[in-house]
This record gives C-alpha cells, structure tokens and sequence, in this order.
C-alpha cells in the first residue's frame, strides 16, 4: 500500500500584518488539515507571530530574503520533503473542503505536477473584500462534480504543486523579478508544465479577497508589466504571443483609463512605468530589476 501523500501550506507575505492573521486563523477550519503549514513574511513586522501561533500553535515562521520569488523560494527549500505544496497568497481564503480536495486530487492522478483552484470571488480587479464578504461567498457556494481542466499556468493566489519533479529539476521562483515578482506564477508553471500537467480543479474553491494594502507603487508595476514578459520571452517560458497579449492588455487598459481611473489603481503610475520601460525596450536595456531603482 503507497504512503498518504503529504501537503504543506506555505504563505509570502508582506505589508498585511492584520490580514495574514485572519486568514490563517481560517486555516484550522479545514476538514482535512494541513500537516505542515509555515510563512515567510517579508520584515519581521509584516507577522504577528503571538497572534498566528495562538491560531494555528503548529505553524512555522521561516525569515529569508524579501520579494516575492525569494520568499516562495525559501518555503520550498523548508518544505522541501513534503509530497505537495499549496501557495496561497496572504489574502485568499479556502473553502472547508480546499486541502481534502487537493491532496485526493494528487493521490488520484500522479501525471498531475500543478493544480489552482476556482476562485468563486476575486476583489483583485475592484476595491478588494473583507473578511465578512469572503465568508458570505463561501456561505452560499457548494461543491460541483469534479470537471478537471487543462490550463496554461497556475493563478499565483492559490498554486498546489507537485514536489518531486521541482527537487528532480532543481526548479525555482525566479529571483531576477522582484518585488511582487508580476507573472511569476506563470513564469514558473510554464517550467513546470514540461514534466508534467497544469490543470484547474472546480472542488479546490476559495475566495481571493484581493486587498489593496501591501501591494507596490503604480510606476514599479507598470514598468513590471512591460519587462517581465519580454524578459520570459527572451528566456524562453513564455511565448511571443503570450508576452504580446499580455503587454498590450495591460497597456490598454492602463491607457484607456488613464483620465478616469479607479479610486483603488494608481493608472498614472502604471502609464509612467509602461513609457519607461518601453524607452528602455527600444534601447535595448529593459530589466526586470530596473523597478528596484524605481522609488
């Protein structure tokens, strides 16, 4: 009879101290429960350590580099014996059902090196959601038969990968996107895909409440949505017409709504960090790492 696989948690978070303590106070509502669940908080202060530990006394606080890649680097080197790992952001809360569901799905098909779950609601692309309105969508949803899809990449917000094939290829997070990392999930499910498939399950189902703070100026992400997808064309883990889709998307709507902006997006921000990384672009000189010259 094979070993049960096992299945860790694992949280990068930053600037949301108050935030990560109530969704990981979620946690133990599970009805399968994690085995390991463990946080790499950007600075010490982006963690209430006394407030996680009483909601979750097994967690673990693992402090490595800030930036998204290298904190999600740093849980996997920690969690490098678990059979799967779930990434969440520090915002996003699972239904009951969203770790049982995971680790069966990987028992049950082991071709399978990625999974993301169904967001029922996201507040990414609005003011964000709080903690009331995340449970009122968990509340009414219900669990549907299981309709396994194929998809191109995993949604960074709730991510379950697969480990063996990430310790046999020496996989990583790359760490010349800081920050935020900007299409980081994608860059890596694409690295992954080669070993294995990348599929969406409708019975891992969660909320991603999509909360404004934390999140990093308008320039350094403008800039970001610009040169991080050529810069994964150039290496070879995104497509030519990937990287063009997605770089004229965010151009239009950055453009497009530059007069009459959002109240929640800093469009002027973005617009400027668009027109210097294309300046850059034409000059041969884009970076990802430039935004960490960017104020």
């Amino acid at each position: 009879m094979s070993k049960p696989l096992t299945i860790a948690i694992a949280v990068a978070t930053a600037g949301r101290r108050e935030t990560l303590t109530e969704v990981m106070a979620q946690i133990p509502h599970q009805t399968r429960p994690a085995d390991r669940v463990m946080v790499c908080p950007a600075r010490p202060g982006d963690a209430d350590r006394d407030a996680l530990v009483r909601a979750l006394p097994d967690i673990t606080l693992v402090d490595g580099p800030a930036g998204l890649c290298a904190q999600r680097n740093t849980l996997m080197h920690a969690l490098a014996d678990v059979d799967v790992v779930l990434f969440l952001d520090d915002d996003f809360v699972m239904g009951r059902d969203y770790v049982a569901e995971c680790i069966a799905l990987f028992a049950r098909h082991s071709h399978i090196v990625m999974t993301t779950g169904e967001v029922i609601a996201d507040g990414i692309g609005g003011p964000g959601m709080d903690m009331a309105a995340a449970h009122a969508a968990l509340a009414k949803d219900r669990l549907p038969e299981e309709d396994l899809r194929e998809i191109h990449n995993g949604y960074g917000c709730n991510m379950a990968v697969r480990m063996a094939p990430v310790r046999d290829h020496d996989l990583r997070f790359d760490e010349r996107l800081p920050f935020y990392g900007w299409l980081e999930d994608v860059d890596f499910s694409r690295r992954l895909a080669a070993h294995g498939r990348i599929v969406r399950s409708q019975r891992c189902r969660g909320v991603h409440m999509g909360v404004k703070r934390g999140r990093s100026s308008g320039v350094r992400l403008g800039y970001s949505q610009v040169a991080n997808p050529y810069y994964m064309w150039r290496k070879g883990s995104l497509s030519a017409r990937f990287a063009t889709v997605q770089m004229g998307r965010n151009l239009a709507a950055n453009f497009g709504r530059l007069l009459r902006p959002e109240p929640w997006v800093d469009r002027a921000g973005r617009v400027r960090g668009n027109l210097m990384a294309m300046g850059d672009l034409l000059r041969g000189q884009v970076d990802p790492q430039r935004i960490c010259e960017i104020n």
